[in-house]
């Protein structure tokens, strides 16, 4: 396992429960057990807080750490280009994802590439949820 994944996944700033939010969504990664849940304040179309709580492996809290972080004041219409755009990160369209101008786009890169796309659904949940909250 790759070291840079276990110190992303370390970062557990937004792993909390927010009491007051104004979107929520539970979801399963029926191929490995993976439960996320994520709690979001959006204020005028843009996340003000963002808390998760998961039952995971490590590559799905990597995931979900930097995807929590990175949903902080963004707007709602960014996140859905991000969400929307996120599988592309294990093909061979990477160059589309640079035009979205994505903050910590290089930390996403990290660990959602070809070589960890055994794990593709476990790093994907996140996304998933998130874009499940927020109806996108």
């Amino acid at each position: 396992m790759d070291l840079e994944i276990l110190k992303i996944a370390s970062n557990t700033k937004n792993h909390k429960v927010l009491k007051k939010h104004t979107h929520q969504s539970r979801n399963k990664n029926p191929l490995c057990g993976d439960e996320m849940e994520i709690s979001l304040m959006v204020r005028d179309n843009i996340v003000q807080d963002m808390g998760y709580q998961c039952r995971s492996c490590v590559y799905c809290q990597a995931s979900v750490s930097l995807l929590s972080r990175w949903v902080m004041q963004a707007p709602i219409e960014k996140i859905s280009d991000f969400v929307s755009k996120a599988e592309l990160f294990f093909d061979e369209n990477f160059d589309q994802l640079k035009k979205i101008n994505i903050k910590d786009l290089k930390n996403f890169k990290k660990i959602m590439n070809s070589k960890n796309i055994s794990r593709k659904e476990c790093l994907l949940l996140p996304f998933k949820t998130l874009s499940k909250a927020l109806k996108l």
